[in-house]
């Protein structure tokens, strides 16, 4: 399967951009196509790695951001990134089992299930968050600055989200079904 935006070849772009699939490379093994798609726009590239670099010291986990990403790509129906952060999730500590639960809104974690219906509420009610689900946010410990922390996470995963659907980009790691 071709995508429907083509990849951007490091030999075929221009430095700047080549030397940023470099580093990537360099960090994972590999140039994942997500990040070969976003290279076609570098202010989109630039912008993603930007904002993740920026929210990976946060308050969230590595491991509840990787939650969080899941349950992004499962409202988003995106396949590609349900693929891919599946694959990622092992590396923080979610087995299979819970990478799955999150996909669909469970964690044997209270926090954790607080953090994901949260997600959930502030993409099904894009943003328009109902005062009652704000508190039982609140209830569970989410603060305002978390709030605000997982909303950022709903944007960075929701960019990749919609230039994988617009693009259908090919899978490169194991498929899960969305």
């Amino acid at each position: 399967m071709m995508s429907r935006i083509a990849l951007v070849v490091p030999a075929n772009t221009d430095t700047k951009v080549a030397a940023t699939l470099s580093h990537i490379k360099a960090s994972v093994g590999n140039v994942p196509n997500v990040f070969a798609l976003l290279a076609n726009a570098p202010v989109a590239l630039d912008g993603y790695l930007s904002l993740s670099k920026a929210l990976s010291p946060g308050r969230l986990t590595g491991r509840q951001r990787e939650i969080l990403a899941l349950a992004i790509a499962q409202e988003n129906s995106c396949q590609y990134c349900l693929s891919a952060h599946t694959a990622l999730a092992e590396g923080v500590g979610l087995s299979a089992a819970d990478a799955r639960k999150a996909r669909f809104g469970k964690s044997d974690d209270p926090f954790e299930r607080a953090l994901i219906h949260f997600t959930q509420n502030i993409i099904r009610q894009r943003g328009l968050v109902s005062d009652e689900n704000l508190d039982r946010a609140r209830k569970a410990g989410i603060d305002d600055g978390l709030m605000l922390e997982v909303v950022a996470n709903v944007a960075l995963n929701t960019l990749t989200n919609y230039a994988n659907r617009l693009a259908d980009t090919e899978i490169d790691s194991p498929v899960v079904e969305v």
